[in-house]
This record gives structure tokens, C-alpha cells and sequence, in this order.
């Protein structure tokens, strides 16, 4: 396989798979998968470095057009989970009641569009932060997908009957939200010069909205919750809110730190701190991503199967090493491509999880080894 991105896949990080009638999934033996992952997941949370080491199966029908369908996309998810036991890793697969990443915009008056094989997509007309703000009509739960959200997740607990590990529906950052699913992202680059006050509004807005469907979302899921969340390893026995937060790459370390980290930090007292994550090459702002207060984990992209602008991975290390901050990194490809970018990325200190999609069980076998041996 050529060790570029591969742009005729509709998602790099997929991995395919045959629904499961939610009927033929062997709950009770899942549970049992995770319960004898969870003293490691336990030792992980609370150590100041090491290595973990988790086989996401991640179903691109889940994450696109596939979504709209809560019975197919449960089908997908139980799959892959019956699937993923097989993998060696450190930390179990869950469930996700993804909708789309457009949620929290529909309590803005905006709809999905939902064209033919695409995710689910959002087209505002709102062109200033006053605007938005004057045209929020209800909080999340009340709106027409928040409320699918919710039966979603009530779908997911009762055919698993409670007991299978699940996060919250995908979180965007309050920024991520504002500057492309309620305003356009050139719009919104205009209010932060000609409406600064406004921007502040609007995000602490969108913070206060998007914490109140989080909080629903958390009381719903109860004991079957697990964090970070979304494209996060995640356990019921980490804490952390996970945070799609992109559009930092738009903004200088000073207007980033005055108008977005706020919000989100705000946001993320309901658990325990923000965990973050955006896409392409971040790797020249980690000390901005470092000095997030309260912030518990960062996701990079690393190799060039992963991201079409992946991160330097020895740039990530040596950021990180010094830190308490778990360093997330996601890794497609084979063991060789793995054992390749965790050599340059791997320091002494450094608390790490390494993220893999290796194609068989025996090659994530030797990922999973050769991680654990890099690291020691």
C-alpha cells in the first residue's frame, strides 16, 4: 500500500462492515470485553505517562448519509463492536448516537440538507453574530434533530438494555460551531474585526446552549456513558469532553485565547475539562493547545494515510512529553507505518494513545506489540 492519502476513499479512517441485527449481539460477552479492559483503562487514567493502544473501528455509513437511519446505524456500530474484540488493544470500542455535527445550529432556525449519499449538512444565511443571537429560538433538546438525538441514544440503551458503553453525540466547540454551522466561516472572520463584542456574545451564547444538551445527553446515558467521546479512545473510566475545535488554525494564539477558549473550557465543566481535537497539521500550536486551561487530552492526525496535512509526530512528542496532557494520535495504515511514526514521536514521559486501523488481527497484533515495545 502507498503511504499516501487516498483521496477515491470516501473515509480513511473507515472500516466496513455488515450490519448486526441488534438481536444477534452478544451483549453480556461485550460487557465482559470491557470489564477486563477496564483495570488497565483505570491505570492509564491516573498514571502520569505510559502507552495505551486502541483499534478504532470506525463505519463510514455511521458518519455520512448512513446516520439517518438509527436502526441501520446501530446495526453498523454493534458490528464493528463484535468485530473490534478480536483486535488486540488497550482500551474497548462504544457506541455514538451521531446525527451530524450541525446539532447544536438548529436551535438557530437552520435545517439539515440531506443530499443523496452525503452526510448531513448545514447552509446558514445568517451573516453577522447580532443576527444569530436575535434568531435563536430554542435550546437543543426542543429542536427537530436534538430531539432525534435524544430518541437515538433512548434507542441505543433500551436495544442494548443499558449496558453497552456509549458517548455523547459528536461536540463541537463553541468556535467550530459560530464560525461554520450559524455564521459562514468568512462572515464570521469579518465579525471578529468589526463586532468583536458580538462574537463574545454569540460564543458565550452557544456555550451556555451547547452545555444544557450536553448535560440532557449525560443524564440519559447515565452509568453507559464513556469520555472523551467521538473520534476519542474513550472509557468510563477517563474524564474529559471532547472538542472538535478546527477553525483555531484561523485565529493568532491572542484571539484565540480572548474570544474561543472560554466558551469551550465553560462548556466543559460538566466534565471535568475540554479534550481537543481538529484535524490537519496543528503541530506548529501546541503551545497555544498546551496552555488550554484544564485541557486533559489532544488529537492529531500523524502519517500521511491519516490526513492529507498530517502532524509532525516528533513535533507532538517533544510538545507533550513535559505535560500532564494525554496525547491522542490517530494512525492509518499497517504495523510498519505505526511502528514508523510512534519511533518519532514516542519521549520519555510522554502519555500517549495511539490510535490504529490495521486491516487484519494478526498485523494489529504486531502494532499492538510493537507500540508497547517502543514505549517502555
Amino acid at each position: 500500500m502507498a503511504k499516501v492519502f487516498d483521496t477515491s476513499k470516501a473515509d480513511a479512517q473507515g472500516t466496513s462492515m455488515t450490519p448486526l441485527e441488534s438481536g444477534k449481539f452478544d451483549i453480556e460477552g461485550y460487557r465482559d470485553y470491557e470489564k477486563s479492559l477496564e483495570e488497565g483503562c483505570t491505570t492509564f487514567q491516573a498514571a502520569s505517562s505510559g502507552v495505551s493502544v486502541y483499534r478504532r473501528f470506525r463505519v463510514p455509513e455511521v458518519f455520512s448519509w448512513g446516520c439517518r437511519d438509527k436502526k441501520m446505524s446501530l446495526g453498523w456500530q454493534l458490528a464493528a463492536l463484535q468485530a473490534s474484540v478480536d483486535f488486540k488493544a488497550d482500551i474497548p470500542n462504544f457506541l455514538e448516537p451521531w446525527y451530524g455535527i450541525g446539532v447544536v445550529s438548529n436551535s438557530f432556525g437552520i435545517p439539515y440538507i440531506w443530499d443523496e449519499g452525503q452526510s448531513p449538512a448545514v447552509q446558514s444565511t445568517i451573516k453577522t453574530c447580532r443576527e444569530a443571537i436575535n434568531k435563536f429560538e430554542k435550546p437543543v433538546t426542543e429542536t427537530e434533530i436534538g430531539r432525534e438525538v435524544m430518541e437515538r441514544i433512548e434507542y441505543f440503551l433500551d436495544q442494548t438494555k443499558g449496558q453497552i458503553p456509549m458517548s455523547l453525540t459528536d461536540t463541537q466547540s463553541p468556535l467550530n460551531i459560530a464560525s461554520s454551522y450559524v455564521l459562514n466561516p468568512e462572515s464570521f472572520m469579518y465579525e471578529t474585526f468589526d463586532n468583536p463584542e458580538d462574537v463574545n456574545e454569540l460564543l458565550t451564547l452557544i456555550a451556555k446552549i451547547e452545555k444544557d444538551f450536553i448535560k440532557a445527553q449525560i443524564d440519559l446515558i447515565g452509568d453507559a456513558l464513556v469520555k472523551p467521546g467521538h473520534g476519542f479512545a474513550s472509557s468510563r473510566e477517563f474524564k474529559g469532553l471532547g472538542f472538535s475545535d478546527d477553525n483555531v488554525l484561523m485565529f493568532s494564539d491572542d484571539n484565540y485565547r480572548d474570544m474561543a477558549q472560554s466558551p469551550m473550557c465553560d462548556a466543559a465543566r460538566l466534565m471535568e475539562g475540554p479534550v481537543f481535537h481538529s484535524c490537519g497539521d496543528w503541530s506548529g500550536r501546541c503551545d497555544l493547545i498546551t496552555s488550554i486551561p484544564g485541557v486533559l487530552m489532544a488529537d492529531g492526525a500523524v502519517g500521511a494515510q491519516t490526513d492529507p496535512c498530517p502532524n509532525d509526530p516528533e513535533v507532538l512528542g517533544k510538545a507533550f512529553a513535559p505535560t500532564d496532557i494525554t496525547l491522542h494520535v490517530r494512525i492509518v495504515g499497517d504495523s510498519s507505518v505505526v511502528e514508523e511514526e510512534v519511533t518519532k514521536l514516542w519521549q520519555k514521559d510522554l502519555k500517549l494513545i495511539v490510535a490504529t486501523y490495521c486491516e487484519t488481527v494478526d498485523d494489529q497484533k504486531k502494532a499492538y506489540d510493537t507500540v508497547h515495545r517502543i514505549c517502555r
